[in-house]
């Protein structure tokens, strides 16, 4: 055999083999080992190399990025130990220069904020608009929102708003609706909307929409909840039926009607109505009716603060209770040590509760009251562990003694409240 045709031998190296496939060896780096995922085989297909699909982590395990670079942005060097922030994820902008129609959206924005159901409402006028653009191709339609009231929402892009209309002078604070129906009446007037969308809800959405359509001499649809531009299905007798019946153009809508946008944002462009009459009121609002917050069920209650085993100063925690108007909730195993009764228990073994806030003192977070607040806005928590599921699942976290923590909750409360009543006093003088 000549030495030309030896050179063209193929030999392996199992030694050199080993130390490529083994990423912890020292000389791992060394070995030449190519970092292509997809590299063509002597067939010429592209093979993909399963070692070489992810990253590895700073503790040495391998990762796989399955969000495909829209999670944490994450280190990718071997063992370097170098690693990255979280980064934003920016989402696609939708446009709409010139609208030839609309969709009119009024949400509740109780607390001056889209609820949940706002934002099934916003995405179900973005479905309605999809339907009525594919049946003609040439013209676009947008999501007018109208808002009464201050306002502290600040993701309206992100909910699907193109346009938005705010009416926060001081005729709409507080119980308005016979001056929020004049400005309704002017936006139909000036816009000529599609559809007029509400959320089917005691805060105020079912008022308006029915004095609208009373208004307009629309029949409205109340409690639907599947809807396309053709037909729509409304929960009827208590929820025990389903009504079909053609869409109509103003629906008071039921939660969970469509999803809410997620993978665009908006512009939320602001615009103006050129005049509203000005509408003398009939019902006076006097303001809020001070009430007893233990005496709201766990169920209805906006601002829950909850006590768990961590909790062992428990007149600290009626007073901060009483002091920050929160109605008072537990865990179980604060129930069942008999610190508080049972109508009190928080979780899936006991009340599901759907609060604006609640606040979690000392709660580790087992999977069954994990379930009972999964409907919560936002979960704050106070814990001893940074660890505990209630923490990781919390939009904001305290970690350290409850009871001091407590403490110096109580000292700014009390602090704002005589704030207030300074303030008060001064404009009464």
């Amino acid at each position: 055999m000549s030495n030309d045709h030896k050179s063209e031998l193929l030999r392996r190296d199992p030694r050199i083999e080993w130390i490529a496939r083994n990423r912890l060896h020292p000389l791992h780096g060394t070995v030449g080992v190519s970092d292509e995922v997809e590299v063509r085989g002597p067939s010429g297909l592209i093979r993909k190399n399963p070692h070489k699909v992810g990253f590895i982590g700073p503790n040495g395990i391998k990762r796989i990025d399955r969000l495909k670079g829209n999670g944490a942005t994450v280190a990718t060097g071997r063992r370097s130990g170098a690693q990255s922030g979280p980064q934003a994820v920016q989402l696609p902008l939708h446009s709409v220069e010139i609208p030839d129609f609309y969709i009119v959206v009024v949400p509740d924005m109780v607390g001056g904020r889209l609820t949940s159901h706002d934002k099934d409402v916003i995405g179900l006028a973005h479905k309605l608009i999809s339907g009525l653009e594919d049946s003609n191709p040439e013209e676009k339609g947008a999501v007018l929102t109208v808002c009464f009231g201050e306002s502290k929402e600040e993701g309206f892009d992100t909910a699907g708003v193109d346009r938005l209309l705010l009416l926060d002078g001081e005729e709409y604070q507080g119980y308005s609706p016979e001056q929020q129906l004049a400005a309704m009446v002017q936006v139909e007037a000036s816009y000529q909307p599609k559809h007029w969308l509400f959320p089917d809800s005691v805060n105020g959405g079912a008022d308006l929409g029915s004095r609208l359509a009373a208004r307009l001499g629309e029949r409205p649809a109340v409690q639907a909840w599947q809807v396309d531009n053709a037909t729509m299905i409304c929960r009827g007798a208590g929820g025990t039926t389903d009504i079909t019946r053609s869409t109509t153009r103003l629906m008071l809508l039921a939660e969970e009607c469509a999803d809410a946008i997620d993978e665009t944002r908006h512009e939320a462009l602001p615009v103006e109505l050129e005049s509203v009459p000005a509408v003398i009121a009939q019902l006076q609002d006097q303001g809020q009716v001070a009430v007893d917050p233990n005496a709201i069920p766990l169920g209805e209650a906006e601002f829950i603060l909850s006590a768990g085993n961590g909790i062992h100063n428990w007149d600290q925690f009626h007073k901060a209770a009483e002091l920050l108007g929160a109605t008072e909730g537990a865990s179980r195993v604060a129930v069942d040590d008999g610190f508080m009764p049972r109508f009190r228990q928080v979780g899936a073994t006991g009340t599901w509760v759907t609060a604006r806030v609640y606040l979690a003192v000392g709660i580790s977070g087992a999977i069954q009251h994990m379930q009972g607040i999964g409907q919560c806005d936002k979960v704050i928590a106070i814990n001893t562990d940074a660890g505990c599921d209630m923490v990781k699942a919390a939009a904001l976290s305290t970690v350290g003694d409850s009871e001091a923590i407590l403490s110096e909750l109580l000292t700014l409360a009390q602090a704002f409240r005589a704030g207030q009543t300074e303030g008060g006093d001064q404009d009464a003088a």
